[in-house]
């Protein structure tokens, strides 16, 4: 590995440098065993010149929405909301999200970079108040047993309307 920081004679050419340099590393066997060797390099759609970076992401498992500009990252986030606080434990918790959403929201007003789409802050009591709404207990329908009437009262008058 020394060599590849070796520079490059005065007087020669680059690509006759360069054909040296790999002549020298095949005749070590620097190329010997390499992932993917005798594999066909995989070709893409011919019609599209993304497709390295679509099978890159297929591949890594990472979703294509971060390829969006900032803004509409930013509007996809807002729209799945309702979603992400959907299993929340608390009113706190909820308010934590919004709280994390609305910082990059500002960051991104105050330097905002793509195509200028409309971005504005979360009101974090509206966003609470449907949290609320998702996750208020199913009422149950009050139980109407009749009671068991108790021992009669003993035949007379009430001590509390005793004469003296």
């Amino acid at each position: 590995m020394a060599s590849v920081t070796e520079r490059k004679p005065p007087g020669v050419s680059f690509e006759s440098w360069i054909d040296k340099q790999i002549r020298l590393a095949q005749e070590r066997g620097d190329f010997d065993d390499l992932p993917g060797s005798g594999k066909p390099i995989p070709a893409g759609d011919v019609d599209d010149e993304l497709w390295w970076v679509k099978n890159y992401l297929r591949r890594e498992n990472l979703p294509t929405d971060s390829l969006l500009p900032t803004p509409l990252q930013l509007r996809k986030e807002i729209e799945r909301l309702p979603d992400t606080i959907r299993g929340l434990p608390s009113e706190q918790s909820v308010r934590d999200v919004v709280a994390q959403l609305n910082l990059q929201i500002v960051a991104w007003l105050r330097a905002p970079s793509g195509p200028r789409i409309p971005v504005s802050p979360i009101d974090a009591n509206e966003v609470v108040a449907t949290w609320r709404q998702q996750n208020r207990p199913a009422r149950k329908p009050p139980v109407t047993a009749t009671p068991e009437p108790d021992d009669p009262p003993p035949a007379g008058r009430r001590w509390w309307r005793r004469k003296r």
